[in-house]
């Protein structure tokens, strides 16, 4: 694999620093650190609302968390000798981890759906596509190349290499005289944007072509969305940290604040998790359950460690297509089938035991609602409503392709859930 190519960045840079002898990865990471879409992870909500309990994990919480869990994947996997050349090294794994939430708008998912129903006809809105065009594109490191990241670590933030537009299918029917939209509808197709396409060609430049057509591959998802099949090796180290620190550290706030008991996961977890053909599972479910709810928060804390370390420990190395040449993607990190499955069925418990509870649902509603509400208005009068600094883009924007509503989308997104409240009450809110 040819490092030179994917240590590269899209624009030149000539920088003054005498005696920095930092790699192009650890650069990469500092930007990360120091930008302010970095920051405002503090206020943005991960799953419970911001301010409606001090523990629970904001998406800068969590994104350290992913951080040091992929830290400790890469850790891990630099014991199977056979790998390491390929492997990254941990300043890239560090990068990823930290701003992989970066582009998610305010009030989650429900603030996804929101854009993406507001973006339907401009090319969608999909946080992952959102990340990248934040870290190429708009974050002001530079002057239209965002960040100005190495190759390698642009790549990987995609977790799904395909545009948008592509991946749809059909769109859900649209009744113009409902204000209300059917959320499961429109959930993005997972993507990067038409826009973001020269930053994408340029990413897949060093790969042969037939790599780079292979990585596109993607199959019918659903009625409306395809779904790509495919990542690089160290977007796969990325996502399965994501994976364990949100089954794992989420289920720690499920059950800190409440929100899981006992009963609950004696109900719907338990059964389920004893069907599951792991030794570990078989002689440690019950002592594990006992601990996740005793009275004792250190019984709980290393409980969560345990299973975050279960983890971590078991991850390894796996052909993921032979059919790829370059070993960027041809392999894959992930777990052993019994155990992925014990992690997707945590994925799901909180899912439905958390997400899909009745009062977070119509929190998720009512940020969903009020993000259509700042895209209307923002839409019917752009260059009075929106900030300066946005007009000039919008206009800009319009001028050149009439691509205005993505300046709009990435105005709205960089939102926090709190500046979203105070714009909403500043537009519609009586005096």
């Amino acid at each position: 694999m040819d490092q030179h190519h994917w240590a590269e960045r899209r624009g030149k840079e000539n920088k003054q620093r005498p005696d920095d002898h930092r790699t192009p990865y650890q650069k990469d990471r500092a930007r990360i650190i120091h930008a302010a879409a970095f920051r405002r992870l503090q206020a943005k909500t991960q799953i419970m609302g911001i301010g409606v309990d001090d523990f629970y994990r904001t998406r800068l919480t969590h994104s350290l968390e992913v951080a040091q869990i992929g830290s400790g994947i890469l850790g891990q996997l630099r014991s199977q000798q056979q790998y390491k050349a390929i492997l990254p090294c941990r300043s890239m794994i560090e990068t990823l981890c930290l701003a992989h939430d970066i582009g998610h708008p305010p009030f989650g998912h429900g603030g996804e759906i929101a854009l993406n129903y507001m973006m339907r006809d401009h090319g969608g809105f999909e946080g992952n596509g959102q990340t990248l065009r934040i870290v190429a594109k708009l974050e002001p490191y530079t002057a239209g190349f965002g960040m100005n990241l190495t190759r390698r670590t642009l790549l990987g933030f995609i977790k799904y290499p395909q545009i948008i537009d592509t991946l749809w299918r059909k769109q859900p029917a649209i009744n113009v005289n409902d204000p209300f939209i059917n959320s499961a509808d429109w959930r993005p197709a997972k993507g990067l944007y038409q826009a973001d396409e020269d930053v994408f060609e340029w990413l897949l430049a060093p790969l042969p072509k037939h790599d780079a057509a292979l990585l596109q591959s993607h199959q019918p998802f659903d009625e409306f969305r395809e779904r790509t099949v495919f990542k690089s090796l160290d977007c796969s180290i990325m996502e399965l940290a994501d994976d364990i620190a949100y089954a794992v550290h989420d289920l720690e706030d499920a059950i800190a604040t409440g929100t899981v008991t006992s009963a609950h996961w004696h109900e719907l977890a338990v059964n389920e998790l004893e069907q599951i053909a792991h030794p570990w599972l078989k002689a440690n479910l019950m002592r594990i359950s006992q601990q996740l709810f005793s009275c004792q928060a250190p019984d709980r804390k290393d409980a969560i460690g345990e299973l975050v370390n279960l983890f971590i420990t078991q991850a390894h190395v796996s052909q993921q297509d032979e059919r790829f040449q370059s070993s960027l993607l041809s392999y894959q990190v992930g777990l052993s089938e019994p155990l992925a499955a014990f992690l997707t069925y945590l994925k799901r418990f909180i899912y439905q035991a958390v997400i899909r509870k009745p009062e977070i649902q119509q929190i998720e509603f009512k940020g969903q609602k009020l993000i259509i509400d700042l895209f209307s208005a923002f839409a019917s009068d752009p260059m009075r409503l929106l900030p300066s600094s946005s007009q000039a883009k919008w206009a800009d924007a319009q001028e050149k392709n009439g691509k205005g509503h993505r300046v709009i989308s990435d105005y709205i997104s960089g939102m926090t859930d709190e500046y979203a409240y105070k714009v909403h009450q500043r537009l519609f809110s009586a005096p």
